[in-house]
């Protein structure tokens, strides 16, 4: 069996962003990841204080595998970090910036919380 794998590209430049709700913040654990499939998009959620939910793209930019959710949640200072399970590049949970190898770039969403539910942009 081949399995070939492609880059996730930047749907958000050709269509409209729209939120999307996911799930009651509840159902997600504080320092752990969990994967979503949203509007089609595989998506990694990382809840890192009661009401502080971040959103990045599931695949890791190294390897193309979707593991994202799997990663180790840390910090660089005050920004908040995400390290790949595979290869540990660190990569900023707000802006997707890998510190590790400034040619890697990990696709962060925008979140916000209404009514006890996490919504998504994309």
């Amino acid at each position: 069996m081949t399995v070939i794998l492609d880059r996730a590209e930047n749907l958000t430049a050709t269509a409209t962003a729209t939120w999307q709700r996911v799930c009651p913040v509840d159902e997600l654990e504080v320092a752990w990841g969990e994967a979503a499939l949203i509007a089609g998009r595989q998506v990694a959620l990382f809840r890192t204080a009661p009401t502080e939910v971040f959103a990045v793209a599931q695949q890791d930019p190294a390897t193309l595998a979707n593991v994202m959710a799997r990663g180790i949640i840390g910090s660089r200072g005050s920004r908040p970090t995400i390290a790949s399970p595979l290869h540990k590049e660190v990569y900023d949970l707000e802006t997707g910036e890998c510190f590790t190898n400034p040619e890697l770039r990990l696709e962060a969403f925008a979140t916000r919380l209404v009514d006890g539910f996490i919504e998504v942009e994309l």
